[in-house]
């Protein structure tokens, strides 16, 4: 059974197609690219996977289970619980990093495990001590997000989002803000975290190089699937200069892509 399906998914804007009749599905213990020139709808789908974004047609559903669909015309979702137990499930990392301000950067990291996840503080800390190093941030431990860079915050954020152990994670540009030694630090971690626990991770982005990280590619242009690329038994050179190649194929400017 498939982690999330999408199936038929649209979306407008303003009377605008973005998102034209998109079907995908993510499986477990797998790590998916969604690439494509700017504007082609793909931070768009993952906010609708997210729920954040509702949607004008199709349905998604998280192991079998519907989480958002369309009726009578209407967004519809399941029952507050039901909702409750299925984002549970996903951890996310968007652009804006959504850090709280008035917590430093381990209070973010470990507020949802001990709060929500009701885990052991001292468990939670040890845990929290340990990524933060893996990202290069073991010296940012009692700093506030006012005070990091934007690359800084981003790891935490990713940070924030691995700490709680979710069968998904869900990162919108992980690398975007990133140079390429943090880059590096972060795909590390989520190779990792997939080889270890089979974490499930989906994330948008217009990097070829984060793309070649994963297992599978699927390319958007102008709302629609273009193309899709599996990387098999290729090393990862040879997956990026397939990458590469598709991307030429898209049309724009390549700096809206790569």
């Amino acid at each position: 059974m498939s982690l999330l399906e999408m199936k038929h998914i649209k979306k407008e804007f303003g009377g605008m197609p973005v998102i034209r009749d998109i079907s995908l599905s993510v499986e477990q213990g797998e790590i998916l690219a969604i690439i494509g020139p700017s504007g082609s709808g793909k931070s768009t789908l993952l906010r609708c996977a997210t729920m954040l974004e509702t949607i004008d047609d199709g349905e998604i559903l998280y192991l079998g289970k519907r989480a958002a669909w369309v009726e009578n015309g209407k967004p519809a979702f399941p029952k507050k619980q039901e909702m409750k137990e299925i984002q549970s499930c996903f951890g996310l990392v968007f652009q804006n990093f959504n850090l709280f301000p008035h917590f430093s950067v381990i209070k973010n990291i470990t507020d949802a495990p001990i709060r929500v996840q009701k885990r052991e503080k001292e468990e939670v800390y040890e845990e929290a001590k340990k990524l933060l190093t893996k990202m290069g941030l073991a010296d940012k431990a009692d700093a506030y997000p006012y005070q990091l860079s934007g690359g800084q915050r981003q790891r935490t954020a990713a940070a924030r989002a691995i700490i709680t152990r979710p069968a998904l994670v869900l990162a919108d540009e992980p690398t975007g803000a990133l140079d390429s030694k943090s880059a590096r630090l972060l795909l590390d971690r989520f190779e990792e975290l997939n080889g270890a626990q089979r974490t499930t991770i989906l994330m948008v982005t217009h990097d070829a190089f984060t793309a070649s990280c994963c297992h599978r590619v699927i390319f958007l242009r102008d709302g629609q699937i273009f193309l899709e690329l599996s990387r098999g038994g290729m090393d990862r050179r040879a997956f990026f200069a397939q990458i590469i190649r598709v991307v030429s194929q898209l049309g724009g400017e390549m700096e809206d892509v790569l």
